[in-house]
């Protein structure tokens, strides 16, 4: 039988410079991310969900108390939390220590594929061999966030959030290049589906026993801004069952607000502009959370999930 060997069992030397290479990206990375104090996921597994509202609002309100923010739009085909942090069309400057992220006006620090498209409806196409290309993707798109996170110029950050796209092999591929996660929150919805899905994104996530895992419930009720009475979305409660079966805290529950969508989408996030808004006071509910957890593992306690 052949034995395929790791990088591990080849000679650093191979005259090819491959293993260098990947070695040397590695190390990037591990150096990079040794000035960030906390990395935080934003995921599902679903989507249609609200992941990059979420994570726009709560980049803003995270750095709206002091602390040093960034934001990764790992949604390489459609990236949209510039434009939801008010930098689309942002231009990134080269410097010889990595590429400078935009900064927003929340204060934000932010790396999307978006700032690299010279045009707005130009659709991602990779370079890759004709045969073999579904392949050849996954490859590539791992590359591109492995840039985003070891390539740019962050500095030192308190938190770094990732907006993670649809898709449980995403959450992976993110686990892979940083296996020390600090923080995850999966978003849901009150839906029995969004329940199913997300279920398997918890398991995941204990699985690679991320420090500390948490739920967030978005569209959880509507309430009339006319009358003021609540009004449920969806039948029965996934979110809590989820919390339930699962032990996994359920850290917010966002209401339904059509305002949260047109501040996103104007790039003024709600928290910003309407603080005492439901949606946003929900949000900043998170944002205490996720404060609170910052540096657990630099300081030698991992958080038990469901604590």
């Amino acid at each position: 039988m052949r034995k395929i060997r790791t990088y591990q069992d080849v000679p650093h030397d191979t005259g090819s410079g491959l293993l260098e290479q990947v070695l040397d990206q590695h190390h990037r990375l591990a150096e990079r991310l040794a000035l960030v104090r906390s990395v935080v996921a934003i995921a599902s597994g679903k989507g249609g969900v609200g992941k990059s509202a979420i994570t726009a609002n709560l980049a803003a309100a995270l750095a709206a108390r002091g602390l040093a923010v960034g934001a990764v739009d790992a949604d390489l085909n459609g990236p949209s939390l510039g434009r939801m942090l008010g930098v689309s069309g942002a231009r990134l400057a080269d410097r010889a220590s990595g590429v400078e992220p935009a900064r927003s006006p929340s204060g934000v620090r932010v790396m999307s594929m978006e700032f690299l498209q010279e045009e707005e409806d130009a659709p991602l196409r990779w370079r890759e061999p004709s045969m073999g290309r579904f392949i050849w993707q996954s490859t590539l798109e791992t590359g591109v966030l492995r840039e985003f996170l070891g390539d740019v110029e962050w500095g030192e950050l308190d938190i770094l959030l990732v907006d993670v796209p649809p898709g449980t092999d995403k959450i992976a591929r993110l686990l892979e290049l940083v296996p020390d996660l600090d923080q995850m929150l999966l978003v849901t919805t009150p839906s029995e589906t969004s329940r199913f899905v997300v279920s398997k994104s918890v398991r995941m996530a204990r699985e690679a026993a991320v420090g500390t895992v948490a739920l967030v419930s978005n569209m959880a009720g509507h309430t009339c801004l006319e009358c003021g009475h609540v009004s449920d979305l969806f039948a029965g409660d996934g979110a809590k069952r989820l919390e339930e079966e699962s032990g996994v805290p359920l850290w917010a529950e966002i209401p339904f607000d059509p305002r949260l969508g047109a501040a996103t989408d104007s790039g003024t996030p709600l928290v910003i502009t309407d603080p005492d808004a439901d949606s946003s006071r929900a949000i900043l509910t998170l944002a205490d959370r996720v404060e609170e957890h910052v540096g657990i593992r630099e300081d030698g306690v991992v958080e038990e999930t469901g604590s």
